[in-house]
């Protein structure tokens, strides 16, 4: 494993154990095995490393929407937005804390911004990538044309993270394929 990897791999170990307040570069340094200069070799900063553990370290969004495009105009379009609603959801439940650690932080948040901005990312792009497979889905008869395709990318993304940052606190009613099969099928009208 090459010193990147070790960073980003002591950076979510660190994050997990302290927490983003307590994720300081000294700390993941030493637990990478290494100085602070030489993570900041590898990463201009603490928002660039976070950003490295939620893209490469975290389950992504973005083999799920492969596969939900790949998936466009085959087999039974609810399953598929049922598989894909699944992964948003584990994305989202492992991405939370980091995520809150850099919302109670205004200096990180605004790290993340200028840096989101300057790489033309964010979180928006699941939900319009999202969008266009329903509008596809539309255009093939099969899903409702009435249902506003990015309204409904927005619900379903939005249920995702609501109720992976409710499971911080509570155990939610029904398990996780039971909830996000009927998500869909309300989303869908069935």
């Amino acid at each position: 494993m090459g010193t990147r990897e070790r960073i980003v791999d002591a950076a979510e170990q660190v994050v997990r154990e302290f927490g983003i307040v307590g994720a300081t570069t000294k700390r993941i340094a030493a637990a990478a095995g290494c100085s602070e200069a030489l993570l900041y070799k590898h990463f201009p900063g603490k928002e660039s490393l976070l950003l490295a553990v939620l893209l490469e370290r975290l389950p992504a969004l973005g083999p799920a929407l492969t596969r939900l495009r790949l998936a466009a105009g085959t087999g039974d379009v609810a399953d598929h937005l049922t598989a894909f609603t699944l992964a948003a959801l584990e994305f989202y439940t492992r991405a939370a804390g980091i995520a809150a650690g850099v919302l109670a932080d205004p200096s990180l948040t605004e790290g993340f911004r200028t840096m989101l901005a300057r790489s033309g990312s964010g979180p928006h792009l699941p939900i319009l990538a999202l969008a266009d497979v329903i509008a596809g889905e539309q255009d093939r008869d099969r899903i409702d044309r009435k249902i506003d395709a990015g309204a409904a990318a927005s619900m379903l993304m939005g249920a995702c993270f609501h109720r992976a940052n409710l499971s911080y606190y509570v155990d939610p009613p029904d398990d996780d394929a039971t909830w996000a099969a009927s998500i869909v099928r309300t989303l869908l009208r069935r």
